[in-house]
């Protein structure tokens, strides 16, 4: 008998969007199947891990949340990703789902086409790549440029090359996806929902599906079970370096740094230091912990762009450190040293 293969959902999407609430609402609504999680973060703290690993669900035991922290989960294949999988397969008791969390920078396309090596290809398939959008961002215009001023420009000279690494890395983004979910909606006005999806579907393959949500909640049945097997359609999710003939992809355009964090005698204040860190400096996404003085529990950090929300997320351990930490990620032109000083206050 051939034996049967065990389903990945690849959820990808750009920093912030809402990948790690959409997996943790999957395990609250799981339906009794045992998963697994890879979760690639582009820095050096594992905040989604962390956050999923005390979310508490059956479904997904702490020992089966696997951070892959060793640089974008892209660029790291062969060293970090195939590997991980085989210990997954190799398991007395494998999981019946795998669901991979790539960093908010990484390209899908390898991730995707990794599941053809000859290690994990019999044994496991991806049922479907899910690309999260931040729907109030994408309004604004912050991770998405003027496509048809882009079009003009590009008619009126063809060497100019206007595309930023963000709009490239989103569109890289689409182009792989069976579903895009559209998150986020509740910050948008109806009408304003409806123009942003209509503009949204004609950058989509065909067949791809536009899903429109709040806080991450999708139903399972629609997120698990597409049977697309990606990994056997890649010439049509090209990335644009593929389109170029380009081999690699680069993340030069980006940095990352931690900025660690002693006792926070005031978490107002803290929260003030970090929206005028976001407010004066190109910062794409922040996000950690905090140990408050006088507070049993770890403050819980997230931002955005403009947009911050933190919460107490779980209480301290009695064998764990009270420190803190953010990790810092923005374009590589960023002011670190005086971001660092603004945050530290």
């Amino acid at each position: 008998m051939t034996q049967q293969k065990i389903p990945a959902t690849v959820i990808t999407g750009f920093l912030g969007a809402g990948k790690t609430t959409l997996i943790r609402n999957l395990l609250t609504n799981a339906g009794g199947r045992r998963l697994a999680l890879i979760i690639n973060e582009f820095g050096d703290v594992g905040v989604d891990g962390e956050i999923l690993k005390g979310c508490g669900q059956d479904a997904c035991r702490e020992e089966d949340v696997i951070e892959l922290a060793n640089g974008c989960i892209c660029c790291t294949v062969a060293d970090d990703f195939v590997p991980t999988m085989k210990k997954l397969l190799d398991r007395p008791d494998p999981p019946q789902h795998i669901i991979i969390e790539t960093s908010g920078l990484a390209l899908p396309q390898p991730l995707v086409r990794a599941f053809n090596w000859p290690e994990i290809k019999p044994r496991v398939t991806v049922d479907g790549v899910v690309t999260v959008v931040d729907a109030k961002a994408l309004s604004e215009g912050r991770f998405a440029d003027d496509e048809q001023a882009l079009a003009d420009q590009r008619a009126a000279d063809p060497t100019l090359d206007h595309e930023n690494p963000i709009e490239e890395l989103f569109e890289d983004q689409l182009n792989c996806a069976d579903m895009v979910i559209l998150n986020k909606t509740d910050l948008l006005g109806t009408d304003e929902q409806s123009v942003l999806a209509a503009g949204l579907r004609p950058r989509l393959r065909p067949g791809t599906r536009l899903v429109a949500a709040r806080n991450g909640v999708v139903d399972v049945a629609a997120l698990i079970g597409s049977n697309s097997a990606a990994e056997d359609d890649m010439a049509n999710r090209l990335s644009h370096h593929e389109m170029e003939g380009e081999e690699q992809h680069d993340h030069d355009d980006f940095v990352s740094f931690v900025v660690p964090l002693g006792e926070i005698p005031d978490k107002a204040a803290l929260l003030a230091r970090i929206e005028a860190a976001i407010r004066t400096h190109d910062i794409l996404r922040l996000k950690g912990f905090a140990s408050v003085s006088g507070q049993p529990a770890r403050l819980l950090v997230q931002a955005v762009g403009p947009r911050l929300n933190s919460y107490f997320d779980r209480p301290w351990k009695t064998d764990e450190a009270r420190s803190g930490a953010l990790v810092v990620i923005g374009e590589k032109h960023m002011d670190r040293a005086a971001i660092e000083a603004l945050l530290r206050g």
